[in-house]
């Protein structure tokens, strides 16, 4: 059996420990420009990616397995909106972060399992979840690329790690 602490524990890692200390270290190597700016057609800008991510997570998250109503403009989130800065963009996250704490605390523990349709695709709680994840791992990278384009810099993300270490618990 799924146990909800567990998943929403590694929700809360993967997206607040992780890609959101990510996306706000790749803010911080960037110019309010660049924020919007794409090598070409084809490749969002980071803004784009950002409000991306905050309309999926809404939708799959707290619409799709919290019953909150789902106005996304998907269309929308492709846009370019210069006069959103970077820190509207940290209040932007935090807000979502608290809504999707709260709302997942509260969720019961059999809508892990119970199916639903999100984006026309039939879907269980887990999966919806798991998909979040996914997604905002995979948007992040997309992030971390474009800032590292921009400056010219590293992320340091794993900086103090020993990463090549065969060292394991026990």
């Amino acid at each position: 059996m799924i146990r909800k602490e567990e998943v929403v524990k590694e929700f809360e890692l993967r997206i607040f420990e992780e890609s959101y200390k990510r996306i706000y270290k790749c803010l911080s190597m960037i110019d309010e420009n660049q924020l919007w700016d794409s090598p070409n057609g084809n490749i969002p800008s980071i803004g784009c990616l950002i409000l991306h991510l905050c309309g999926n997570a809404r939708q799959w998250v707290l619409s799709g397995l919290c019953d909150m109503p789902d106005n996304r403009n998907r269309e929308d989130e492709f846009v370019i909106h210069r006069n959103i800065r970077k820190s509207d963009f940290v209040f932007l996250l935090e807000n979502l972060k608290m809504q999707l704490k709260d709302n997942l605390k509260d969720m019961p523990e059999s809508q892990l399992v119970k199916h639903t349709k999100i984006q026309d695709f039939d879907v269980s709680g887990y999966s919806a979840i798991t998909h979040v994840i996914e997604h905002f791992s995979y948007h992040t990278g997309q992030i971390t690329f474009l800032a590292k384009l921009y400056s010219n810099q590293e992320t340091n993300y794993y900086s103090g790690l020993d990463l090549g270490s065969n060292n394991r618990l026990n």
